[in-house]
């Protein structure tokens, strides 16, 4: 096998219980559950030999086999999705050449961000995990901002080398940069994209490490990578018009929805 998504979603989340469940109206006004469009934002990804839902809840797992998915059962003792994600490739028995963790709570997530993820980990035989960043425009920026001023944790931002691996990824918005930037303008901020893509010896290595003390304040699974010494290539991808934000608060469901009628995504 070549490559191989894993959707890791848990009922139990800790700032928005139930969040894999909850339903997004498109343009059309047709609702769907986040669990839903996450598989059909997988299912859209070209190069993709399977997509299983990875779980540890039946509410999620008869909600997602009832539209067609294949579903892992897996521990609830796993800490967040990069461990559900090994555990699902060891119950699965395979060796695939990439995983890829698309994580349930990211919708918006263009078929191109998955295909130029994997081509980057393709193309940097020596890099163990990738992750795609996009450079931030001054609106998406101002958003980000405006989400830590209000006490939201919002989306997670990354500052790489001019080699792109990965110095540090945050909840807070790095790098400063002092001014504003007009809503279009490309600011110096990336955003970091909720997906990952592992080979198997670096997916299976993750779980037999103790959470690092980064991990534990920001709250942010890669940091364990980088806590380890191990490096993460950041792949930038291009919106190409789209826009993208992901589902961590309750808020942002309206804002989603809105996003979903300005792109006449149904």
């Amino acid at each position: 096998m070549s490559v191989l998504i894993a959707i890791p979603a848990r009922f139990a989340s800790t700032r928005y219980p139930g969040k894999p469940l909850v339903e997004l109206r498109g343009a059309s006004g047709q609702a769907r559950s986040l669990i839903r469009r996450s598989w059909d934002a997988a299912m859209a990804v070209k190069g993709v030999d399977r997509v299983v839902v990875a779980t540890d809840d039946d509410r999620i797992r008869e909600h997602a086999e009832g539209f067609g998915a294949e579903v892992v059962m897996t521990s609830p003792n796993c800490r967040n999705g990069t461990e559900r994600c090994a555990e699902t490739v060891a119950n699965l028995g395979l060796t695939p050449e990439i995983v890829v963790n698309l994580q349930g709570d990211a919708p918006l997530t263009p078929a191109w961000f998955v295909e130029d993820l994997v081509a980057g980990l393709r193309n940097a035989p020596k890099a163990e995990v990738a992750t795609p960043v996009l450079r931030a425009s001054g609106r998406m920026r101002a958003d980000l901002i405006a989400d830590r001023r209000a006490g939201r944790v919002g989306g997670t931002t990354a500052v790489f080398g001019h080699d792109k691996q990965g110095l540090y990824f945050s909840k807070e918005v790095i790098p400063y940069a002092a001014g504003e930037f007009a809503d279009d303008e490309p600011s110096p901020v990336f955003h970091h994209v909720g997906v990952y893509a592992y080979r198997p010896e670096a997916l299976a290595a993750y779980p037999t490490w103790d959470e690092g003390i980064l991990e534990k304040l920001e709250g942010l699974e890669q940091l364990r990578f980088l806590e380890r010494g191990r490096q993460i290539l950041c792949v930038e991808v291009e919106s190409r018009g789209r826009q993208f934000w992901e589902l961590n608060n309750p808020e942002d469901v309206p804002r989603l929805e809105a996003m979903m009628q300005q792109m006449s995504l149904d």
